[in-house]
C-alpha cells in the first residue's frame, strides 16, 4: 500500500461523515433556496423587479450548493462552510 492510498484510509471514516453531514446541510440549503425563488416570484409579481438582496444570497446559497457538490463527489478536498468562507455573491 502507498503513502497516499495509507493516508486516504485513515482520512476516510472522516470523510464520510463530513460526507453525510454536508448531504444533510445541502438538503437544508436547497429548501433555502427555494424560499429565495417564491420570494423573488412575490418580488417580481408586485414590484416588477427582483430585491437585490435576495438576488447576492441566492447566489451565494446556489455557490454553496456547488461547494457541497465538488465536496461530497471527491471533485474537492475543501469541506465547505462551517469548515470555510460562506461563499461570496460577488459575479
Amino acid at each position: 500500500m502507498t503513502n497516499t492510498a495509507l493516508a486516504l484510509t485513515r482520512k476516510l471514516p472522516m470523510r464520510a461523515l463530513l460526507m453525510f453531514l454536508m448531504c444533510l446541510a445541502f438538503q437544508l440549503a436547497a429548501w433555502v433556496l427555494i424560499a429565495i425563488a417564491l420570494l423573488q416570484l412575490g418580488f417580481a409579481a408586485f414590484s416588477d423587479e427582483p430585491n437585490a438582496r435576495l438576488q447576492g444570497l441566492g447566489r451565494s446559497v446556489g455557490r454553496y450548493l456547488g461547494q457541497i457538490a465538488a465536496f461530497v463527489s471527491f471533485a474537492s478536498e475543501a469541506a465547505p462552510f462551517p469548515f470555510s468562507d460562506w461563499p461570496s455573491s460577488e459575479a
